[in-house]
């Protein structure tokens, strides 16, 4: 979602997903974007008394901040891409995983215990592993090599962003918004944090390919 697309009558759920920096901005106003997500931004900032060109104004200095710190040059982009956020999502879910096992069935009678977490970062995980080695082993290569034939891939890979964006929201509702319980235990704490964490990365990870990857090779097509 570029500061073009953003206006008053943008989702929050939607803006939370998919602009880095937005969900950490909602939460600081007091914002929800799980449970109410389907408010457009005017209506969400009605609710906490806020000014919506303000709040507006506010998400679009995160969007412009998010694409000023990608690298210039393409095949840079795709080396940080895939050091920054292939490597660390891998890594941060084979330690997630386990973790969110561990919390469930020792904590799995508490009322906010988050039942199907493990079985969501699975779940994500499987689909992310497909996803990456599809860029990883045909879009990137094809990137590189300035292939002409690229529009196919990159929908592809939208649509598959989309679906990403989806189990973000159901990661907000499980962990009732990263936060845990009071009197959660140090491993709690550390579940929600990394999930936290991961969450937020991948969202900077989409926006870098949706805003700033994907349109150097859309716009010659469209042209």
């Amino acid at each position: 979602m570029s500061d073009m697309s953003l206006t008053l009558d943008s989702e929050v759920g939607e803006i939370a997903a998919r602009l880095p920096g937005a969900a950490g901005l909602f939460r600081r106003h007091g914002i929800s974007f799980c449970c109410g997500g389907g408010l457009s931004l005017a209506e969400a900032a009605g609710t906490r008394n806020l000014a919506p060109e303000t709040l507006l104004a506010e998400l679009q200095a995160l969007a412009a901040a998010a694409r000023a710190e990608a690298p210039d040059e393409t095949a840079a982009l795709i080396a940080h891409i895939l050091e920054r956020y292939h490597e660390t999502h891998r890594r941060e879910l084979a330690d997630l995983i386990p973790l969110a096992e561990k919390v469930e069935a020792v904590h799995g009678d508490h009322e906010e215990a988050p039942h199907g977490l493990m079985i969501l970062l699975d779940d994500i995980r499987d689909g992310m592993e497909d996803h990456m080695q599809k860029e990883e082993q045909i879009l990137f290569p094809m990137m590189r090599m300035g292939a002409p034939m690229v529009a196919q891939p990159i929908a592809v890979m939208r649509a598959e962003h989309d679906s990403h964006a989806e189990q973000l929201a159901r990661l907000e509702h499980i962990t009732h918004g990263f936060t845990p319980p009071e009197g959660a235990c140090r491993s709690w704490h550390v579940l929600y944090a990394g999930v936290r964490k991961f969450a937020e990365d991948l969202v900077a990870h989409m926006h870098l390919e949706n805003e700033v990857l994907f349109p150097r090779f859309e716009r010659p097509a469209a042209a």
